[in-house]
């Protein structure tokens, strides 16, 4: 039910002289009071954010520079305001929960000049945008974004690992991954941008969680720290304007921008500008704000929507062994990874690079070492989808073609890699292949991009994005290299904006001490059971097996586990968590819960309330850390076990270690 009310709800309009006329505070708050917006309209207009009378972020102005030198925001008329409160449940086709309650209060703000400001309180934050009214197309010359914080806080945010662009370091082109750091705002290095999102500790132990939602059309923000360390200011890539063609035409790299951000239509809505507040760590862990702020999907079926498991070949560099053919980009392994799969009932295999010809950027052209139809049979049969790997330059070049040819040929979607950057026209080309994939049912795995803001809900065959530091990072990672903390720190912040193309799964484990980086033949820091857990914990709808099909046949035990877990659910319960330390998530489909536990370096006791499986649930599997895991990551162990009358069972996780299980009927 959608419940709409135009009456006023706390609101409340000051008059007052200042600047030579009128200025007037109007105070937002959510349904629950909890959540307080407060817009000042004087010469400019400032904005802050209260959670239950503390001050989240402080007074901070905002506005929109045209290059005809309109500013949106600069001596503002107000024309009229407008509020409305929403009442509604959201029923996602693909997500990490059957139903969401989306309850909020907005405010409209119409200025003269043509454009309005929108501004939302939920319970759990606030989001703004601007809006244009104007008829005729402009151009953004810059967009004035302020997050001013009190105290000094301490922060996780992470910097872009800038690509060399003519012997030089340009941040703006970066696969946005990296470990976080956690320093106060004032230790940050100014120089440095950081992308989002961006986590900010507040009063009280409370948390604010900066990021963005419904960006279709325009750069991706960035923050940097303001000189005087009162808080983060928005930071946008230039629109570009050369392009040099690498990396065998895969990729495009900038090397001129235009003298704006964007290019803009007329008439739009542009992206919201989102604080999620946390009372305690846990809440930030199952937040559904920028799916609720997305533009949703048009009316339609999207049943065709698959998610799914997926056996991948990239990660161990397709090193199956024990065969009597040469393991490498040829029909023979494809059509061992597509047994594999149909063996373990693992839905989908990736052909990643290497099954086009290389230089050409001409994704029709396939390598004479594959036969791509008699594959694409050959799965048919075995019941298992393929997915085709793509560079982002030969997937633009002949977007509607490709899309259509292999839709036709019977692939299932395209994982499309290598876009590198945020700027308006990249996160347009991730629209647009979403768009172009739905119009020919294909799904699309946006990897080697930035963080998601929405589209998943825009468009529900965008199924993944990466921009998380994964565990592909683990084959050339740099001494000191911590996935372990990072682990149980990206849940808290990067998974806030959506799901995560982390490709877990492996097999070979290791401690702190004996961990080293091999491309070939990689590892993973921590135990067997911290990866299977992460198929629990890791929102991720479209969820690779990363590891070797040989490797996995010889672990069947953790194999059949790993994939029977679903990658979408009914619901999902946050048991505990603290932010670098660990964390305890619950989900549920089809009736049976899950629950995936991860720990620090720090070996870990805990204990999990779970009261909420309800009379009927009395046993539950289990995989947890064996006695030697600290020693031998792979060292686990299995049990059935019948539950206490209390539902609470007390777990015991190694250094780097997890923990998972589900219930039995």
């Amino acid at each position: 039910m959608n419940i709409v009310s135009k009456k006023w709800v706390a609101i409340i309009l000051i008059a007052a002289p200042l600047w030579g006329y009128a200025q007037k505070v109007v105070e937002l708050k959510d349904p629950s009071g909890k959540v307080s917006v407060n817009v000042t309209i004087g010469n400019e207009i400032i904005y802050s954010v209260s959670h239950e009378g503390d001050v989240m972020v402080g007074a901070s102005p905002i506005s929109m520079a045209l290059v005809d030198g309109t500013v949106f925001g600069k001596e503002p008329r107000l024309r009229k305001k407008s509020i409305k409160t929403i009442n509604q449940t959201i029923y996602p086709p693909i997500y990490k929960k059957k139903s969401i309650k989306d309850h909020y209060n907005e405010l409209t703000l119409d200025f003269k000049g043509g454009y309005s400001l929108i501004f939302r309180a939920y319970e759990d934050g606030a989001a703004y945008r601007f809006v244009s009214n104007l008829k005729k197309p402009f151009w953004v010359e810059s967009e004035q974004v302020v997050f001013n914080l009190p105290d000094n806080p301490k922060i996780f945010a992470a910097t872009p690992k800038g690509r060399q662009v003519d012997g030089k370091e340009n941040q703006y082109h970066s696969s946005f991954q990296n470990t976080y750091q956690h320093v106060s705002l004032a230790e940050w290095d100014k120089s440095r941008l950081a992308f989002l999102p961006v986590l900010t500790e507040g009063k009280g132990g409370k948390k604010i969680c900066i990021t963005e939602a419904d960006l279709l059309n325009y750069p991706g923000m960035f923050l940097k720290v303001s000189s005087d360390d009162k808080g983060f200011y928005g930071d946008f890539a230039a629109y570009p304007k050369d392009v040099s063609v690498e990396v065998r035409g895969l990729k495009g790299v900038v090397k001129t921008r235009e003298p704006y951000i964007a290019k803009v239509e007329g008439r739009t809505a542009f992206p919201w500008r989102v604080m999620v507040i946390a009372e305690e760590d846990a809440d930030l862990l199952c937040n559904d704000m920028v799916y609720k702020l997305a533009t949703p999907a048009a009316e339609g079926d999207y049943s065709w929507v698959k998610p799914g498991k997926v056996a991948w070949d990239w990660w161990n560099d397709w090193n199956i062994y024990n065969v009597d053919f040469r393991a490498g980009i040829n029909t023979e392994t494809y059509k061992y990874y597509i047994d594999f799969a149909s063996k373990f009932g693992i839905e989908y295999v990736i052909l990643d690079e290497g099954w086009a010809v290389a230089g050409p950027a001409d994704l029709m052209q396939v390598v004479p070492e594959i036969d791509l139809n008699e594959l694409v049979h050959y799965a048919n049969t075995k019941k298992v989808g393929l997915i085709l790997w793509a560079g982002y330059r030969a997937f633009d070049l002949d977007m509607d073609r490709v899309c259509k040819h292999y839709a036709a040929m019977g692939i299932k979607g395209f994982k499309i890699d290598f876009m590198d950057r945020d700027d308006q026209y990249m996160i347009d080309f991730n629209r647009r292949c979403a768009e172009t994939g739905a119009k020919y049912k294909l799904l699309i795995d946006l990897h080697g991009t930035s963080k998601p803001t929405g589209l998943q809900r825009t468009y529900p065959n965008a199924i993944n994005f990466e921009g998380v530091h994964g565990l592909e990072e683990l084959k050339w990672a740099q001494p000191g290299t911590d996935q372990v903390t990072y682990d149980v720190t990206m849940p808290f912040i990067r998974m806030v904006a959506g799901s995560v193309d982390y490709t877990q799964g492996a097999m070979n484990n290791v401690n702190k001490e004996n961990f080293k980086s091999i491309y070939s033949e990689p590892m993973s820091q921590g135990t067997r059971c911290r990866q299977l857990a992460q198929y629990v914990v890791f929102d991720s709808p479209l969820n690779m097996l990363c590891d070797a099909p040989t490797n996995y046949m010889k672990e069947e035990e953790c194999t059949k586990f790993i994939a029977a877990i679903p990658t979408v659910w009914d619901d999902t319960k946050v048991l505990n968590g603290k932010i670098g330390e660990y964390l305890a998530i619950a989900r549920q489909k089809d009736g049976i819960w899950y629950v995936g536990a991860l720990t620090n370096w720090d070996a870990r006791d805990m204990e999990l309330d779970l009261s909420f499986l309800g009379k009927d649930v009395n046993r539950i599997e289990i995989f947890e850390d064996g006695i030697n895991a600290d020693r031998v990551g792979k060292d686990y162990r299995r049990k059935v076990i019948s539950l206490p009358a209390d539902k609470k069972i007390k777990i015991h996780m190694a250094p780097g270690g997890g923990f998972v299980m589900r219930t039995l009927k």
